[in-house]
């Protein structure tokens, strides 16, 4: 298995872990794909994959649908894509997806928990070179030949495909994601959820008190109602 596989295993009991979280996310990227390409799903492909992740969560549909009915008022604010990175103890890079209404509270508070755990926010481009921007997708495993599909779906972009207990799992480049998508629906196969995740190239072992000086940090940043992802390369997490 590649590094997708391994990174997926240790963010797996992490992700969306806590069903308000979830909810708040998915109703954001909600506001962004409505604002982006409008109401409609079947015109809006970013707006038809939030949708996709919103079931696989169990968000009720009438959440839904009241989040692109308010996403569709004009006098609602947007929300802004900003990415942050810096240095945890120990030398961990972290890079922080946020959606913020307001960039400067989110800046004061990223940097407040950077300080707070002895840690450092970089500059932009100090540690995203570190990560490989990939998109996924988790489809239905039953008739399908994961095999098969991987030869297939390389055409699309498709750089790693392989099973698990979700199902099957297609990772690629963050540019394919729209191929892939289109290919996917064009074939009638359901797509149970989809995503981008930043996949660290190298990874660093720490002993088990280092990785509880960086878990610290993480814990703050996944707190914050303004971030949407948390990446790092420490490697503790990938070996458990």
């Amino acid at each position: 298995m590649g590094r997708a596989f391994e990174f997926r295993k240790a963010r797996k009991m992490k992700r969306w872990s806590a069903m308000s979280k979830a909810f708040t996310r998915i109703g954001k990227d909600i506001v962004m794909a409505v604002k982006e390409g409008g109401p409609d799903p079947d015109s809006n492909s970013r707006l038809r994959a939030v949708i996709q992740n919103a079931k696989a969560v169990n968000m009720p549909k009438d959440n839904v649908e009241r989040a692109i009915k308010r996403a569709s008022d004009k006098s609602l604010g947007d929300y802004k894509e900003v990415l942050f990175e810096g240095y945890a103890p120990h030398g961990i890079a972290i890079l922080i997806e946020t959606a913020t209404d307001n960039n400067t509270r989110t800046v004061a508070n990223i940097r407040s928990y950077f300080n707070k755990c002895n840690g450092s926010l970089g500059t932009s481009g100090s540690v995203e070179f570190m990560f490989d921007h990939t998109c996924n997708f988790r489809i239905p495993a039953d008739g399908i030949d994961p095999e098969e599909l991987e030869l297939e779906m390389i055409d699309f972009g498709a750089e790693e495909v392989f099973v698990d207990d979700d199902g099957i799992l297609i990772y690629a480049p963050f540019e394919s994601f729209g191929a892939i998508q289109k290919e996917l629906e064009n074939r009638g196969i359901e797509i149970l959820s989809s995503g981008f995740e930043r996949i660290p190239q190298v990874t660093k072992p720490l002993s088990e008190e280092e990785a509880a000086d960086v878990e610290k940090l993480l814990e703050k940043i996944e707190e914050d109602d303004d971030v949407q992802n948390a990446f790092h390369n420490m490697s503790n997490d990938l070996n458990s």
